[in-house]
This record gives C-alpha cells, structure tokens and sequence, in this order.
C-alpha cells in the first residue's frame, strides 16, 4: 500500500541546533499514528514542516507517493493535510459558522455553509450549533469546532496536537470515537500526545524521537505506558514517591467569596469556599474557562478580594497585592510560562531574579549579581533544567524545561502556600515526574500545595483532596480515596454539585 505521507531523510536546524536530524517517517491511510518524545525532541518542528509553517534544510516529502514541496499552510490544506493546534485559534465574538468560514476562506451564503456544518457534525457525533457565539462555547466545544474547521476541507490527513488537552474523560472518549470512525473511511491521523495510555488505546502506530532522531517504531498496543516513557527517555522511568507528611493547621483559607468576571467571555466566582492545610496537596479539577483564573487571580492578588474572604497563615490578605502576598509567603505558578512566568528575552539569571528580589539578591536595596547568577545556577542543577546555561535566553529552552526551571524557582524560595497552575501542561514524562515529585517534596516540607490542572491522573497522583470548579462554583473537596476519574468528569462537565462547605 502507498503511503499517505513518507517524509525521508528531513533535516531542519537552527543555528547550532539540530531540530530534525534524518528523519523518515510513513504514516499509511487509515493509520492513527502517535509521534512521541519529550520536550525538545523535534515533535513540534517536524509537523510544522508537514503542514508548511518550516521549510526542511534536507529530506524528501512524499505525498500518495509522489515528492512534493509544502510552500505553505495552503499549500498543505490544498494536499489534504488539516492540523488541529494545541492552542485555538477562535474569535469569541463571532459564531461557530463565521469562525468555520474565516478559516476556510469560504464565500457560500452563511445558511448553506451552516447547513453543511450540521451535516457533518451530525455525521461524526460533533454536537456543534453553527450559529452560536463562540464566547458561549465550553472549551470542549471549541475544540469541536477546530475539528469541524478541518473536516470540512475533507481532510486526507489530520494532525492533532494534544488534543485531549482540555477535555473531560467522557469528551475524550467521544474524541476516540470520532477518530476511528475518520480513520475507517481511509482518513490518516498523526497524533501528538504525552498521555500513554491513550496512546496505546487509540493508535495503531507509533514513532518516537529522541534530540530530532527518530529513535523507536512500534505498535503502542503491544506496548506498555512505562516502555514507551522509556524509549523517549531512553533510560528507565523513575516513578513519584509520596515522602511523610503531617497535615498541619490551615495555611490558606477562602470563606464565601464572590468576584464578578472582570472581562466580557470571563467566569463570575459564585461562593467559593475553599481550606489548604499545612503539609497537604489540595487538587482543584476543572475544564478550562470554569473560573480557574479568576480564582487563581484572586489568590495571588492579581485581583483584590473583599477583606476578609482571603487568609494566609490567619491573616486576612484580600486587599493586598501580589508582591506584598509573595512577602508573606505565597508563591504563584502561573499557567502561561511565557510572558507572566518567565520572559522570552531575559536570560535564566534574570528570569531567575523576577519573584526573588529579596535580602539575599538584593541586600540594602542593591542587586547582588553574583548571587542572582549562583541562584539561577542552582535552580539549573537542582531541577535538571536542560539548557546551554544561565546566560540562555528564556525562549531558547523547551517548554518542559522552562517549566522546570519556573516551577524551580517558586518552590526554592521555600514558601508557606504555593499555588500551581497547570504546573505539567504540555511537558513530557520526564519533566512531570520531575514536577510532581517536587510538589510532593514541598508539601512534606511542611507547605501547604494548591494544584488546579485538567489531568486528572495528575491530580489522583499526588493530591490529598480534589474539588471541583465549574461554572464559577468549587465543590466540596473530597479525599482521593473517595473519588474516580468518572465522577470527577461529570463534575468538570457541569452534572449538579453541592457547594463545598
């Protein structure tokens, strides 16, 4: 059988690096096939060179058999070749058919470009309304609609890039479905996830990179999570241990506290009540756009709450910012690791010194260069950040290693509360495993640990308790011992709760 796709020999490098290094890769109609690796490995430049984005230095693209050079994203629409993106690429102000429109450069009358919609939506169980607003969309729906945006170019080869990312177990599930039913009709998928066991439960076929090579081939099925984590690694996988811990007194208490959203598509804190012990995880489980940041801006002070609705260790800190809450002794990781938690253009050693100007890198008001440069240097060995130095720019690390590295930062300050947004989106095994045992480590140091993420195998890993928030509203924490990945996902897909107490 032709192949759909056979790149051969694809080189790409950037300056010194070696993004892609002779890689060849044949994905066969009707093939779901995984691409796997860890950050850095040359997942993300390899699909962008499918879909037209990079041009290869070196190498061969076969298309249905015959060479062909990928110009451009149309160039690769015009082959068949539909890419979903990890992040979305939607106008909330206008409605799912516009969005389709726009990103189809289609010029039929709205009315029929809405009834071919239904049409297909209907056909691979995407439940989409075509004239409503995207602001109105769950984040699961939105996806449903770039999916929608790609199936009606008649796709002969889908690119999907983490795309459960953000969906509960149950859209997941209905994902996997849709999926094979595109793969049964002779459509080739590409999938990048750092999920195994989706992987293995999904995908026919997989390659693994290692530094730009391609380093394995192999059916996942035959496979188990743990071999394939470790030829992406290419040593044995290290599993998280849960130190001893004594849960302490509370660190961080919200009682009742209501914010209206304070942008248009925003979500209204409705009545949140919330309690973090000393020397505990608390998860926070959710689908994104249910209000986790504007509960995470309300406890780290990018958003003043109402006197009293916030105590650390006690004290009331709702009227104070963020830095003079770092001062007490909060710590924020931020979700977007770019841009709030770290600067693309700043070094690691300043990157280092944003949240940690304190006595030690700044006494009497003075920085102290050679102690910000040995705090970043510390940061760099303790946390296994991969990367030419402490003079590197932040935007020349991957995204596991820039995480490590902010993840690193905050929990090296020893904080008393720390509060972790998504802390392994979008990272690779190794550098969650990583994480993950860090979180535990503070937490039996003593520090109280508040995780809001949407792996829920992430949060059942190391929290004590998990909650709920969804529409605006956290349900009663409950203790992982009482809880499954299945009732967790109908309270992230808004089944009825109660309030926590």
């Amino acid at each position: 059988m032709t192949a759909r796709l056979a790149l051969v020999g694809i080189t790409k490098r950037y300056g010194a690096m070696l993004a892609n290094n002779d890689v060849t890769l044949s994905v066969a109609p009707g093939e779901i096939h995984a691409l796997l690796g860890e950050n850095g490995a040359g997942k993300s430049t390899l699909m962008k060179i499918v879909y037209g984005v990079v041009k290869p230095d070196a190498g061969v693209i076969a298309w249905e058999g015959e060479p062909v050079v990928i110009a451009d994203p149309n160039a690769a629409r015009a082959l068949g070749v539909g890419m979903v993106f990890q992040h979305f690429s939607l106008f909330e102000t206008l409605t799912v058919a516009e969005n389709i429109a726009l990103g189809l450069g289609s010029t039929q009358p709205m009315a029929e470009l809405a009834a071919e919609i239904r049409q297909v939506a209907a056909q691979y169980g995407l439940a989409v309304e075509a004239e409503r607003h995207v602001h109105s969309l769950s984040v699961g729906e939105r996806q449903r609609v770039e999916i929608l945006r790609c199936l009606l170019q008649r796709p002969k080869l889908l690119i999907l890039d983490e795309p459960t990312s953000v969906l509960t177990p149950q859209e997941a599930d209905g994902l996997f479905v849709m999926l094979r039913r595109l793969a049964a009709e002779g459509c080739s998928v590409l999938y990048i996830s750092h999920k195994l066991e989706e992987i293995r439960a999904l995908c026919t076929a997989a390659t693994v990179l290692r530094a730009g090579q391609v380093v394995a081939r192999c059916d996942p099925r035959l496979e188990t999570a743990e071999s394939l984590a470790e030829m992406m690694m290419g040593g044995a996988l290290t599993h998280t241990s849960r130190p001893p811990a004594q849960v302490g007194a509370p660190c961080l208490a919200v009682t009742a506290l209501t914010l209206a959203a304070d942008e248009p598509f925003g979500t209204t804190l409705r009545d949140i009540s919330l309690e973090l012990r000393a020397g505990e995880i608390l998860g926070v489980a959710g689908v994104a756009g249910n209000g986790q940041k504007e509960l995470l801006a309300a406890l780290s002070g990018e958003r003043r709450a109402a006197a009293g609705a916030v105590l650390l260790q006690g004290q009331p800190i709702g009227a104070l910012g963020p830095a003079e809450r770092r001062a007490r002794g909060l710590a924020f990781i931020p979700e977007e690791r770019l841009g709030r938690g770290a600067v693309a253009e700043f070094t690691l050693a300043e990157n280092a010194m944003l949240t940690r100007l304190d006595a030690r890198t700044a006494p009497h008001g003075l920085l102290d260069l050679g102690a910000v440069n040995a705090l970043a240097a510390r940061l760099v060995a303790r946390f296994g950040v991969r990367c030419s130095g402490i003079l590197a720019q932040g935007r020349s690390l991957s995204g596991g290693n820039m995480q490590k590295f902010i993840v690193g930062r905050e929990i090296d300050a020893q904080p008393k509360v720390l509060l972790a947004a998504h802390p392994t989106w979008g990272v690779d095994i190794g550098a969650a495993l990583a994480i993950r045992q860090a979180l535990l480590d503070l937490a039996a140091a003593g520090a109280g640990v508040l995780v809001v993420s949407e792996d829920l195998d992430e949060l059942l890993e190391i929290a004590d308790r998990i909650a709920v928030l969804s529409g605006g509203r956290l349900s009663a924490p409950m203790p992982v011992g009482e809880t499954s990945v299945e009732g967790i996902g109908l309270l992230m897909g808004g089944a009825a709760h109660a309030p926590a107490a």
